[in-house]
């Protein structure tokens, strides 16, 4: 990662043959890259509220598109010597209806909110390499799912309809590696696995790209990135709150250095 340095004060000047010279400027150690992306994601699998049946989600990127909402992604790096900060935060909102039952003769309108933020310490390890830089992560991820189900039986006049909030921590362990093609060129994955039946049964994370520096502060990248969680919650009387899904698809990105 490429960043500028800090300098010092203007020097004081000379009082005389006595007088201490100004120290030298001393370059930060500190680097850092704020990323906003885009992410072109497929849904596949399932959303269950409370004592509702709970209902498949199988929605391509085609899909997606037309039923988002809003949505806000970015990441944010610091590196020091060896050691790594970072950070990434998904939000989004999408809301969809969908035919289900054996026959497809019922109907579900499912309205879904969702935030991640993923935040992860790591450290960088030799590779006897110039062009590769390898750090193993360790961190937890945030999950918040809101959940709006509405269900219309076949050949019934009713709606039932109910909603239901989770949010839950994951510890997660991980990589992260950059490999330099050339002065312009580059390549970037990180991968992570967790949960572990500490928040959810199993939550994992994956993003390889391809990128190209414009200047010494700008890059941009392409990609694709999936995400994996699996999640429920405890309930008797009022139900259990259930997730099961996998996000997955191609991410653009552009990226600030300094």
């Amino acid at each position: 990662m490429l960043g500028g340095t800090v300098h010092a004060a203007d020097p004081v000047a000379s009082q005389g043959p006595s007088a201490v010279a100004p120290p030298t400027p001393v370059p930060s150690d500190w680097r850092f890259q704020a990323t906003l992306y885009g992410w072109l994601t497929a849904i596949d699998g399932d959303v269950g509220v409370r004592n509702l049946p709970t209902v498949p989600v199988h929605d391509s990127i085609v899909d997606v598109l037309g039923d988002l909402d809003g949505a806000f992604m970015g990441t944010f790096m610091a590196r020091n010597g060896q050691f790594l900060l970072l950070l990434d935060v998904v939000a989004a909102r999408l809301s969809a209806g969908r035919q289900v039952g054996t026959y497809g003769g019922s109907s579900a309108d499912v309205d879904l909110s969702q935030t991640i933020v993923t935040g992860a310490v790591g450290y960088l390890l030799p590779t006897g390499r110039s062009d590769m830089d390898f750090a193993l992560t360790g961190g937890v991820r945030y999950m918040r799912l809101s959940a709006d189900v509405s269900l219309t039986p076949f050949a019934l006049p009713t709606i039932t309809s109910d909603s239901q909030s989770k949010s839950w921590v994951d510890p997660t362990i991980g990589f992260v590696a950059h490999w330099t093609i050339n002065e312009k060129w580059f390549v970037n994955a990180t991968a992570d696995i967790g949960g572990f039946d500490v928040g959810s049964k199993l939550s994992s994370n994956g993003y390889v790209g391809l990128g190209y520096m414009w200047t010494k502060s700008i890059s941009s990248a392409i990609g694709y990135r999936y995400l994996y969680e699996d999640y429920e919650g405890a309930g008797n009387r009022t139900g259990a709150f259930r997730y099961n899904a996998v996000m997955h698809g191609p991410t653009v990105s552009v990226a600030w250095h300094f």
